[in-house]
């Protein structure tokens, strides 16, 4: 099978990944019938594992390793949770392709380090959360603007264990899709009651989900 990523990116991931501030495993979820991505997501998770000594691709099949499916919270395939000191809650529903694939690297970046970019009062306001959030974050891999929006929500979730986030490929789960009506990503769906469109800067998305 042709290589997902090119050598131009390896060369550029190496040193990104090569110099992780923690180490970081991808659980990848996939099954034998009926997902049409799952190679392929499978395949980018085991090259990019094979970039750098601080990262470990393992492989589960939803159906047969269903306890695992389980445990991580994953009820889809193809699925990638993130994982580095703790199980931060950051999912990755498809193919993390086109500008997506962008936001899977630094997730892991993220991740190995159990930090992030965001703001001293975002972190300090996601304290005063007293329930627990579940984002899903509708994309399609040729948006240009979704990206933005699913690193703030897996950013959400690095850090508050309030918070867990999920990137969902709208056109690869369309069911989903239909049932939160998505006419337009990225679309945002707080606990399957309320939601909201586009890539919010941070202080409004923030205020998004302080106000669910």
């Amino acid at each position: 099978m042709m290589a997902m990523i090119n050598d131009d990116d390896k060369a550029n991931l190496k040193e990104t990944l090569g110099s992780l501030e923690g180490d970081v495993s991808l659980l990848v979820f996939t099954k034998s019938h009926e997902c049409k991505f799952c190679n392929e997501t499978k395949q980018i998770c085991n090259e990019l594992a094979e970039l750098s000594e601080h990262i470990v691709a393992e492989i589960y099949d939803i159906e047969k390793d269903g306890d695992v499916a389980k445990e991580y919270g994953v009820d889809k395939s193809p699925a990638i949770v993130l994982i580095g000191n703790e199980d931060y809650g950051v999912k990755f529903y498809g193919v993390p392709a086109g500008y997506e694939f962008t936001s899977l690297v630094e997730g892991i970046v993220d991740v190995a380090r159990g930090s992030t970019s965001l703001s001293l009062e975002t972190k300090e306001a996601l304290e005063s959360l007293d329930k627990d959030i579940h984002l899903q974050v509708f994309i399609t891999p040729t948006c240009p603007h979704c990206p933005r929006a699913v690193r703030m929500a897996h950013m959400l979730a690095v850090e508050s264990p309030r918070i867990r986030a999920d990137m969902v490929e709208a056109s690869e789960f369309m069911a989903l899709a239909v049932e939160h009506e998505v006419m337009g990503v990225p679309k945002i769906v707080i606990n399957d009651e309320t939601s909201f469109e586009g890539a919010l800067p941070e202080e409004h998305f923030v205020d998004r989900i302080l106000d669910a």
